[in-house]
């Protein structure tokens, strides 16, 4: 886990934790929980059942600033300038319920699941409405994820199988 991020997310987890809100963190950061191999990320993102339960004030209160609402998305800042971004997409709400626990430091968070993960950034690289560039990473690692564990394998449909199946080698 890069240094630079663990007082955001310690913070944040335990905010989230003392709320009791359903989340998992998804995208790069957990990436790196899954993966031996380091995988830079600038931001936090977290998977939430509903928006409504971000506990907003007392993310204030700790010093996280609000910088823009989307559809699906909330995002925020920390206090140590870390991007941090919310989502509500109902497409990652069976997973967030299936969420795994993992110390980092001296923190228990939640974490999506490495087969959600692997389906999850599978589903983003297909993505069209995202940036190529941001649709091949997300394919690079569904495949880095495989590679480090081989019985993922067995979770993927077959569209998932032909699809980075026909990555170049």
């Amino acid at each position: 886990m890069e240094r630079s991020k663990e007082p955001d997310l310690a913070l944040l987890a335990s905010i989230l934790e003392e709320h009791a809100v359903v989340y998992a963190l998804i995208g790069g950061v957990a990436l790196q929980v899954h993966q031996r191999e380091p995988r830079t990320t600038l931001d936090i993102d977290v998977a939430v059942s509903k928006r409504d339960d971000i506990p907003r004030r007392a993310l204030e209160s700790a010093g996280f600033r609000e910088t823009g609402r989307h559809a699906h998305s909330d995002n925020w800042v920390g206090p140590q300038g870390t991007p941090v971004q919310f989502t509500d997409d109902p497409a990652l709400a069976e997973a967030v319920s299936r969420a795994v626990e993992v110390q980092v430091s001296d923190r228990a968070i939640k974490v999506i699941g490495a087969a959600d993960l692997l389906h999850e950034k599978i589903r983003a690289g297909r993505d069209p409405a995202r940036r190529r560039s941001k649709r091949l990473q997300d394919l690079a690692d569904a495949q880095s994820l495989l590679e480090q564990d081989s019985g993922l394998e067995q979770q993927l449909t077959p569209e998932e199988k032909a699809l980075l199946e026909s990555l170049p080698d």
